[in-house]
């Protein structure tokens, strides 16, 4: 404490000695000492400021800790809107909003001192992070009384929090009664919208707000509308906000856009545009972030090999060290490319790094042994796992021995499907075309009388497809539910005839129902509805 210029460690600090305190704080041991005198010098009751900044510091710094800062909030006899607003803040956005809430509250019922617009900030935040909605139109109805609807950062949190809610309308209709909006305020409902299934209006929004002179789109605002552009498969939309981010200066200057725009290319099927955004961005730049987006981005769009290869270049690289999601996305890619040996060695790799493996691994390395048909080693895998495999792994590992064949482990995995009580009708289905493919018919018959016991019904399965930003759903056999199904009826006789003519013969006796004719069985996959899709 004397090291800052105090004339005495027992004389009353200045405040501006008391601001060089604060700012000079390197640890919490710090904040105790500087508590400590405040208390001492009497400055803590005396001196609100001080005593404000100090709780403050306390409460929302990472020097800091939150029940010391409440525990001296708790000693104030008569704390000031200013400590209120400190403790608050610091609830607000810690583990616990609920007792911020709960703290708004007390202090409402106090009814002195009033809360101020910074107070209902907080507030209403916290009300968010608590998923608390009718607290919120609580707030919402107070700000209103109490003159606050003029307040910018108050009404922005306001929208901010009702889209976080899920409460699109509430967040739209006070954005839309704001008199001014700055930039923030743009962002809080483009971000909701993309975050809340209405990427169409994140886009429209973003053309409103480009056309305010006052408000320039900047980097939250770019990576809101990449991320809606890349849930519709919109690649024209997304490479105008490409253009608009690289003559904002926004490319060069933040690897977050880059990232972004990786991802967007990604998703609208433009892997080749992904790649090169990721070569064109310095080695030293290229975040953990850029190097999962890449190569999930191969992976998932079937290039196996070179998600490997790019997962090879980073961990040669020695800068970035890949975790849970790099593991992931590379065993994804050799899953899908049939890479199994290179797979399993990555597998072992990963067991032998300080990276926290799930579940998720463990399923991929299961699937692409299965679809190997080594379901001897998949089997393995699951039963020797540290994690306990969870019912997506049994059925995973089902559906392989469906697919080769194998009844034996099928029935296995089944046991050990219903001990674990899933009565899916996928499940059933499954274990009974295993036993149709080898015509133990007594056994299919067991199986659906299991599913009729049960009351298990087969629930008709969907695709979905996105055109134009429209989704189209169909269901299995559901052609004639869509509204231009003459025209896709047309395209599959087209596509039938063509690939007739090219040798194909559907493979009727894995894929479908065994207790159907011949002639149901084919027609039943050309209404798959994938194919429809």
């Amino acid at each position: 404490l004397v090291s800052v210029g105090m004339a005495s460690p027992l004389s009353p600090p200045s405040m501006a000695q008391v601001d060089a305190l604060l700012q000079s704080c390197s640890s919490f041991s710090h904040i105790k000492q500087i508590h400590a005198h405040l208390v001492v010098s009497g400055l803590f009751q005396t001196c609100p400021s001080a005593r404000t900044k100090l709780i403050e510091l306390c409460a929302i710094s990472p020097l800091g800790n939150l029940p010391h800062a409440l525990a001296m909030f708790s000693r104030i006899p008569r704390p000031t809107t200013n400590d209120w607003n400190a403790a608050l803040r610091g609830l607000a956005q810690g583990d616990d909003p609920v007792a911020a809430v709960s703290l708004f509250a007390h202090m409402a019922r106090l009814g002195s001192p009033r809360p101020d617009a910074l107070t209902c900030s907080f507030a209403v935040r916290a009300c968010a992070r608590a998923n608390a909605l009718r607290a919120s139109a609580q707030l919402h109805a107070r700000v209103l009384r109490s003159g606050f609807a003029a307040d910018v950062r108050l009404q922005t949190t306001l929208v901010d929090s009702y889209a976080k809610g899920g409460d699109l309308g509430s967040s739209e209709g006070v954005f839309d009664e704001m008199a001014v909006r700055d930039v923030p305020t743009w962002n809080a409902l483009i971000n909701g919208f993309a975050a809340g299934s209405r990427p169409r209006d994140a886009l429209v929004l973003f053309r409103r707000m480009r056309s305010c002179a006052m408000c320039a789109p900047d980097v939250v605002t770019v990576l809101g509308v990449l991320s809606a552009c890349a849930q519709l498969g919109d690649l024209a939309e997304g490479e105008s906000v490409r253009d608009y981010a690289q003559e904002a200066g926004l490319v060069d200057a933040h690897v977050r856009v880059r990232n972004a725009l990786m991802d967007m290319y990604a998703k609208c099927g433009s892997v080749d545009r992904a790649v090169e955004v990721f070569r064109g961005t310095a080695n030293a730049a290229r975040s953990l972030v850029s190097w999962n987006t890449i190569i999930m981005a191969l992976a998932l769009h079937g290039h196996g090999a070179r998600a490997l290869q790019l997962f090879d270049e980073m961990t040669s690289s020695g800068g970035v060290r890949p975790d849970a999601v790099t593991y992931l996305a590379v065993l994804s890619g050799c899953n899908h490319g049939g890479l199994v040996e290179d797979g399993l060695r990555i597998f072992r790799s990963m067991r032998q790094e300080p990276v926290l493996s799930n579940v998720k691994h463990y399923g991929c390395v299961v699937d692409m042994l299965g679809r190997a048909g080594r379901l001897r080693e998949a089997y393995a895998v699951v039963a020797t796992m540290p994690l306990p495999p969870d019912v997506v792994l049994w059925q995973t590992l089902l559906g392989a021995c469906k697919t080769h064949g194998d009844v034996a482990l099928a029935e296995h995995v089944s046991r050990q499907l219903f001990e674990m009580g899933s009565h899916g009708d996928g499940d059933y289905v499954l274990l009974s075309n295993v036993y149709a493919a080898e015509e133990r018919w007594a056994d299919v018959g067991r199986v659906r009388a299991a599913m009729a016991e049960r009351d298990v019904r087969k629930v008709p399965g969907f695709s979905c497809i996105q055109v134009g930003g429209a989704v189209h759903r169909f269901l299995n056999g559901g052609l004639g539910e869509h509204g231009r199904w003459r025209e896709i009826q047309r395209a599959l006789e087209e596509m039938r005839a063509r690939v007739r003519a090219l040798g194909y013969a559907p493979e009727t006796a894995r894929n479908v129902l065994h207790d159907v004719v011949e002639e149901d069985r084919e027609e039943a996959l050309w209404q798959h509805s994938e194919r429809l899709a």
